[in-house]
């Protein structure tokens, strides 16, 4: 059976999610996607300074894990500098930091871990889950 993945926790998510390169019309222009948790890990390693292992520590992730996810981000903003392309910050596997998830059985308030804990609850196993933060602060990003 396959490990299953776990969430990378998120504080930022940014009101601009779309870049295209001045000379060229957004048609016709190829997507790089960057995934939301790949520009946080950028965002905390290079402009909030933090140690890989603090930044991997923000976002509940091992150091390793972390490490991994900033070189495929810094790839795919380089390549998309250098290639001119655009670039598109959306998807991923993550959880706002803000969000807390309530299950309509049987009542457990929890923070997500796993993706799975979106629809099924890591208590009782149902999946009549709800955002407890919906419409607030995450803007409902993290529910199903």
């Amino acid at each position: 059976m396959a490990r299953p993945i776990k969430c990378r926790k998120v504080q930022f998510l940014p009101k601009t999610t779309h870049f295209v390169p001045l000379d060229k019309e957004r048609e016709e222009v190829e997507d790089i996607v960057l995934r939301v948790e790949e520009l946080e890990a950028m965002r905390l390693k290079d402009i909030e300074g933090l140690t890989q292992q603090q930044c991997a520590d923000e976002m509940n992730i091992s150091r390793q894990t972390f490490q991994n996810i900033i070189d495929s981000g810094r790839k795919k903003v380089a390549l998309a500098l250098t290639k001119g392309k655009a670039i598109n910050i959306k998807g991923g596997n993550y959880a706002l930091s803000c969000c807390k998830f309530k299950c309509k059985s049987c009542n457990n308030t929890y923070d997500m871990n796993y993706i799975k804990d979106k629809i099924i609850c890591p208590f009782c196993n149902s999946n009549k889950v709800i955002c407890k933060g919906k419409n607030k602060s995450c803007k409902g990003m993290c529910s199903k």
